[in-house]
């Protein structure tokens, strides 16, 4: 039987902390880049080491009913297997309560919850992954657990995301351990819109014992939790804020 070659399945891979982890995964592991945008996932593949060993799975992920078919025909015609996956693609919008559509709902339940769901329904299934899989980490945000102004949908949807590793964590056991990133504050393309407010920069530094983040630091609790060093972790919820969901002060 044809050995099939493993691969790391990055979803948000085109930009920010996505980007991030591909660049320093790819030294040493083979890499499904996912996203939406051609050209931004081509620059992706151009930032990481080794970048003809990699591959790239374009597709919008608000588009639910599609996702099954597309990623196992694509695992399929690639003959690879997958081994972990991170799902990084994250969909933030800052909306007050009187200000929500069924459409923001709907587009950010999908990218953040559902296509996490679907995804993890094909490489659990043996005729298309067989018994690859690993391990599967969601990064989800430290707003999971606690509440914010016009966050609404967002942090509904990361709590979402962590009530879904919890049972997967359970259901997968023990062959797949799954587990939860809640970073803090990280500048990237996502975040930007808040961190162009310096008022609002400035108070949010305040909060932070460590001071602001960056996507470096979430690549380390990766490195961790898709390695053999975590082998007895599963179900659990890794905060790195930088202390902020710890600072009652002020």
């Amino acid at each position: 039987m044809e050995n099939k070659r493993d691969f790391i399945l990055i979803t948000g891979a085109s930009s920010g902390i996505g980007r991030s982890l591909a660049m320093h995964l790819s030294v040493n592991h083979n890499l499904i880049l996912h996203g939406r945008d051609e050209e931004r996932l081509q620059n992706t593949k151009q930032l990481c080491s080794n970048d003809n060993t990699h591959l790239i799975f374009k597709y919008d992920l608000t588009k639910t009913d599609g996702i099954e078919n597309s990623f196992s025909a694509f695992i399929t015609e690639n003959g690879i297997e997958v081994t972990h996956f991170i799902h990084c693609a994250g969909l933030l919008k800052m909306v007050p309560v009187k200000m929500l559509n069924l459409d923001i709902i709907n587009a950010t339940f999908s990218t953040n919850v559902i296509s996490a769901m679907l995804i993890t329904k094909v490489l659990t299934q043996r005729r298309t992954n067989s018994t690859a899989l690993k391990s599967i980490v969601f990064i989800s945000s430290n707003i999971s657990n606690f509440g914010a102004k016009a966050f609404s949908i967002y942090a509904s949807s990361k709590g979402a995301l962590d009530s879904l590793m919890r049972c997967l964590a359970v259901e997968l056991a023990p062959k797949v351990r799954v587990n939860s990133i809640l970073p803090g504050a990280i500048q990237t393309e996502m975040t930007d819109n808040i961190f162009d407010n310096k008022e609002v920069a400035d108070r949010m530094l305040l909060t932070y014992p460590l001071g602001l983040g960056n996507a470096e630091d979430i690549y380390n609790m990766v490195q961790f939790l898709i390695s053999d060093k975590s082998r007895w972790i599963t179900g659990q919820q890794f905060t790195v804020d930088g202390g902020r969901t710890i600072n009652l002060t002020g």
